[in-house]
C-alpha cells in the first residue's frame, strides 16, 4: 500500500541521522577514546615507576613575556608522581567553601585550580566521588583560570603565574565573606585582589593597581583558561565540547579540540563585551573581561613541553598616574551549565548571550520550548520522566486538529481499498492511466494520498528535540524515572540477552536490548498492524521486521527517548483505533495478528 510505504519511509528518515551518529560515530568515538585513556593511563603508571623523587608542586616557570603579550602558560611535562591532594599541598592556598562548589586558590598566581561540584557526582553511585572540574597544573588533568597582569621595565615585575600573593585578613572564600589578597613589587606599585563568589558558580577577581611611584605606569590585564587533557568521552556532532566564546563583531565562535589543533591559534577583532573560554557537555569554564577596557580575544593550541589548550584575552594598556590607582574586574563562571542560572546570569549581569554556552543547535526555536515544558511539567510532577509522558499527551493535543484529519482520510482510504485494486487490475498494463484514474478517484472521495504521512512527520521535530535536549542538558543526567532507569540521559541499562542481568555475563554495546526497547518495539508493532498488510511481499517484510530493527537501533539512545517513542506510540493506536471507528473503517488489529500466527497451509494442500 502507498500509504504504508509513506509510513516507512518517514519513520526511518526520522530516526537515520540520530542513529548513524549514535551507532556509527559516537560508540566507536567513546571506544576509540576509551582505548586512548587507558594507554596514557599505562604510559603515566611507567612514568611514575621510572621518576625520581620530585617537588609534585613543582612547576616550570613561565618565560618573561614580551611587552604587551599574555605570558605563557608553562608547558613542562606533568608530574607522574603527584596525586591531587599532593599536588594541592604544595602551595598554599586560600579555601572555597560556598553552597555549590568546594576547593582551593593557589596563592601562586592566585590561580583558581581546585574545584569540585558539591551537587554532582561522576556515576549514579551515591558513593560516587564529586565532579572535579579544575585540577592543578601539575596534574594530567591540570586544568584552571588565572587572571594576571604583563608588564615593562617601569612597572616592575608585575602578578603572573609564578607571583606569591599574601592573605589579608579572612582566608575562606564564600559567598558572605570575599577574600583579600595583595601584592607589592619593588617599583612602587601594589596590586590588591578581591576575589568573591555567589552562591553558584560566579566568581568575581576586582584588582586594584595603586601606582605609589615618582611617574606614571602603563601595564595590561590579562586572562586565560588552561586545559591540558580533553574530555574523556569523544564528543559528538550533537553538541560542541572546547574552545568557545562570544566577542566583538564575530559573535560566536567555537573550535573543537581537533580544529584548535589544526589551526593553532584564532584570533578574532578586538571587543568591548562579551565572554570566553572553554565548555564540556555538562560544565564550562568561562572569563567575562570587564567593560571598561576593550580586550583581544585569542584561542589556542600550544605544542611545546605540554599539549594544552588556552581561551584567554589582554586588554588595552591601563595608564597609571603617579599617585593614582586604576581598577578592573573580571567574572570566571566555573560550574554546571544549568539553564536556569545561566540565563540569570546573562539577564542580572548583562553578559552578551551567554545562553550560548549551552549548544542549543541550528534548531532553538525548537529545542528550548521544549526543555522549558517538560522542565515546567518537571516542577510540577517532580519526576523527569512523568514530565517526558506528559509533553508527549500535550504535544499530541496540540496537533490533534491535523492527526484526526490525517487519521480520517487514511481510514477512508481503507474504505475505498477495493475500488484502488479494481484500478490497478484494469489498468495494469498502463501506468498513466492508473494513476489517473486514482487521482480521480481521490477527488471523487474527497481523499488525501499523503494525508497517512502527517501523523509521523509531525513527530520528527519533536523527536530531535527531545533528543537533544536529552543529551546536552544538566538537568536530564542521572535524573531517574522509576524501577532500574535511574538515569534517563542513559541507555536501558538492562539487556534480554542475560535475562535482564539474572545471568552474570558481561555483553557486548550492540546486544544490550533493554526493558524499554522491547516496550517500544511492541507499541510499534501494534501501531503498524493497525493497517492491512501491503500485497506487495517486500513492503510486507519490512512491514514484519522494521519493529524489530528499530529495537535494536534504540536500544543505544537514552531511556528518555525510548520511553517517549514507545508512550507515542501507545498514544497513537489509541488514537488512529477511536478515528477508525468513528470513520466506520475496519481495524486491522486483531485480524493481522491472528494471521500472523496461523498456520500457513503447504503447497500441496
Amino acid at each position: 500500500m502507498e500509504n504504508n510505504r509513506n509510513f516507512f519511509i518517514t519513520i526511518a528518515l526520522s530516526v537515520l541521522i540520530l542513529t548513524l551518529w549514535q551507532v556509527f560515530y559516537m560508540n566507536p568515538r567513546v571506544e576509540q577514546q576509551r582505548e586512548a585513556a587507558k594507554i596514557e593511563q599505562q604510559r603515566v603508571e611507567e612514568q611514575k615507576k621510572a621518576a625520581e623523587a620530585a617537588n609534585p608542586g613543582a612547576a616550570t616557570p613561565a618565560p618573561a613575556p614580551a611587552p604587551g603579550t599574555i605570558p605563557n602558560a608553562p608547558g613542562g611535562d606533568a608530574v607522574p608522581a603527584a596525586g591531587r591532594d599532593q599536588a594541592l599541598a604544595a602551595s598554599k592556598r586560600v579555601k572555597i567553601d560556598t553552597p555549590s562548589l568546594e576547593g582551593s586558590i593557589n596563592l601562586t598566581g592566585a590561580r583558581l585550580d581546585d574545584l569540585k561540584l558539591k551537587h554532582y557526582t561522576e556515576t549514579v553511585d551515591k558513593n560516587s566521588p564529586e565532579i572535579e572540574l579544575l585540577n592543578p597544573q601539575a596534574l594530567p588533568t591540570g586544568y584552571f583560570a588565572e587572571i594576571g597582569f604583563v608588564g615593562n621595565d617601569k612597572t616592575g615585575a608585575v602578578p603572573g603565574s609564578d607571583t606569591v600573593w599574601t592573605v589579608e585578613g579572612n582566608p575562606t572564600l564564600s559567598p558572605s565573606t570575599p577574600v583579600t589578597l595583595t601584592y607589592t613589587n619593588d617599583k612602587g606599585l601594589t596590586f590588591k585582589r578581591v576575589f568573591s563568589v555567589d552562591a553558584n558558580y560566579m566568581f568575581t577577581v576586582t584588582d586594584t593597581v595603586q601606582n605609589s611611584g615618582a611617574s606614571a605606569v602603563s601595564l595590561f590585564n590579562y586572562g586565560r583558561v588552561t586545559r591540558y587533557d580533553k574530555p574523556a568521552v569523544a564528543s559528538t556532532y550533537v553538541l560542541h565540547e572546547g574552545l568557545i566564546g562570544v566577542t566583538g563583531t564575530e559573535g560566536l565562535a567555537e573550535y573543537k579540540y581537533a580544529k584548535i589543533e589544526s589551526e593553532k591559534q584564532v584570533t578574532p577583532g578586538k571587543s568591548t563585551d562579551g565572554w570566553l573560554g572553554i565548555t564540556d557537555k555538562y560544565w564550562a569554564v568561562t572569563l567575562v573581561p570587564t567593560e571598561k577596557q576593550p580586550f583581544q580575544p585569542r584561542y589556542a593550541f600550544f605544542e611545546d613541553g605540554r599539549h594544552r589548550y588556552q581561551s584567554d584575552f589582554l586588554t588595552d594598556a591601563i595608564n597609571v598616574d603617579a599617585g593614582q590607582s586604576a581598577t578592573v574586574e573580571t567574572e570566571i563562571f566555573a560550574g554546571a551549565k544549568e539553564v536556569a542560572k545561566i540565563n540569570a546570569y546573562e539577564a542580572d549581569r548583562h553578559i552578551r548571550q551567554f545562553n550560548l554556552v549551552i549548544d542549543w543547535g541550528y534548531f532553538y526555536f525548537i529545542t528550548k520550548p521544549m526543555f522549558w515544558l517538560i522542565d515546567t511539567l518537571y516542577k510540577f510532577f517532580g519526576n523527569f520522566g512523568l514530565a517526558i509522558l506528559a509533553t508527549t499527551v500535550i504535544v499530541k493535543a496540540l496537533f490533534f486538529p491535523l492527526a484526526n484529519k490525517s487519521y480520517a482520510s487514511m481510514a477512508n482510504m481503507k474504505k475505498v481499498q477495493p475500488k484502488m485494486l479494481e484500478i490497478r487490475e484494469k489498468y495494469a498494463d498502463d501506468k498513466m492511466k492508473q494513476q489517473q484514474a486514482m487521482m480521480e478517484l481521490y477527488k471523487t472521495e474527497k481523499i488525501n494520498p499523503l494525508a497517512g504521512c502527517w501523523p509521523v512527520a509531525l513527530q520528527i521535530p519533536v523527536f530531535f528535540s527531545l533528543y537533544k535536549v536529552l543529551y546536552i542538558t544538566i538537568e536530564m543526567r542521572h535524573a531517574p524515572f522509576f524501577g532500574w532507569i535511574q538515569d534517563l540521559a542513559a541507555p536501558d541499562p538492562t539487556s534480554i540477552f542475560n535475562l535482564f542481568g539474572l545471568v552474570p555475563v558481561t555483553l557486548p554495546h550492540m546486544l544490550m536490548i533493554g526493558v524499554w526497547p522491547l516496550i517500544m518495539g511492541v507499541t510499534m508493532f501494534l501501531q503498524m498492524r493497525m493497517n492491512p498488510t501491503p500485497p506487495d511481499p517486500t513492503q510486507a517484510a519490512i512491514f514484519t521486521w522494521m519493529p524489530v530493527i528499530f529495537t535494536f537501533m534504540m536500544a543505544g539512545f537514552p531511556a528518555g527517548l525510548v520511553i517517549y517513542w514507545a508512550w507515542n506510540n501507545t498514544l497513537s493506536i489509541l488514537q488512529q483505533g477511536l478515528i477508525m471507528k468513528r470513520q466506520g473503517a475496519k481495524i486491522e488489529l486483531w485480524d493481522n495478528l491472528v494471521a500472523l500466527f496461523r498456520k500457513k497451509p503447504s503447497p500441496a494442500e
